[in-house]
């Protein structure tokens, strides 16, 4: 197996305040991995490192065994695909508009009939079809969700980067979104999500990482939930209920300190 992420002693302080601490983790290539941990605790500013968008961090991060530092900004946009946790609309895109711009990267801003096409499917994937013609900024918080990660489909990045991709979205649909994320992972993307849901994101993702104390603590075979680590990192109890021949890993509600 390939890494398609490899950070080696990384480390970031805003101000005096250290958040990354000697982290070192790598997620394999075409796999579905999640980072799970606490509010505040530096997974967001860990993807922000990684897509390009934070400077100042010490330490190597390899992408696709390439030094990240050598790789220019028109080189990134094929490699990587970021979305943040927040976003902002100021222009009253359409949902077409929005996923189109994906492609700026590669087609400038003439759109060729192939980008049309490949936005069509992707809506229709996305089962945002119905939205081609409507405004973004007239969408509900889980539409716009979905519509942002159609756009980071057109951009047809190797590694999808996500911050709390499930955001805003009703049970329905964030099942839905995770089912395509375990899709994508088996047609040639690399998916990497920071959550904070463990309980859905052990029902569909392959490994899990876990953000702790500015370290990434990862168990000996990554497909498994880790109980001890997850409790460490969220600091209460956790219970394990099997239905239907599945285990689903619950929080107890319990502090443990």
């Amino acid at each position: 197996m390939k890494n398609a992420i490899e950070i080696n002693n990384l480390e970031f302080s805003y101000s005096d305040k250290p958040v990354l601490k000697k982290l070192n983790v790598s997620f394999i290539e075409n796999k579905f991995s999640v980072l799970l941990g606490i509010n505040g605790g530096g997974k967001s500013t860990l993807f922000k490192i990684i897509a390009g968008l934070l400077k100042g961090y010490r330490g190597e991060i390899k992408i696709f065994n390439k030094n990240m530092e050598t790789i220019s900004f028109k080189e990134r946009a094929p490699l990587i695909g970021f979305l943040p946790q927040f976003h902002q609309f100021v222009f009253s895109f359409t949902v077409n508009e929005v996923l189109l711009t994906g492609r700026t990267a590669f087609s400038g801003f003439s759109v060729k009939d192939s980008d049309q096409e490949m936005a069509e499917e992707i809506m229709k994937d996305l089962s945002i079809y119905h939205l081609k013609d409507k405004p973004i900024n007239q969408l509900s918080g889980g539409e716009q969700q979905i519509t942002m990660i159609g756009r980071l489909l057109m951009q047809n990045p190797k590694i999808l980067l996500l911050d709390e991709p499930t955001n805003h979205l009703d049970v329905y649909y964030q099942h839905h979104l995770m089912e395509k994320l375990k899709k994508y992972s088996t047609q040639g993307f690399t998916v990497v999500s920071i959550m904070h849901n463990p309980t859905l994101a052990f029902q569909y993702a392959d490994h899990y990482y876990y953000l702790h104390d500015g370290h990434v603590h990862t168990a000996e075979d990554p497909s498994v939930p880790d109980l001890n680590l997850l409790e460490a990192v969220y600091n209460m109890s956790f219970v394990v209920i099997n239905k239907n021949e599945k285990d689903f890993i619950l929080p107890f509600g319990e502090k443990l300190d």
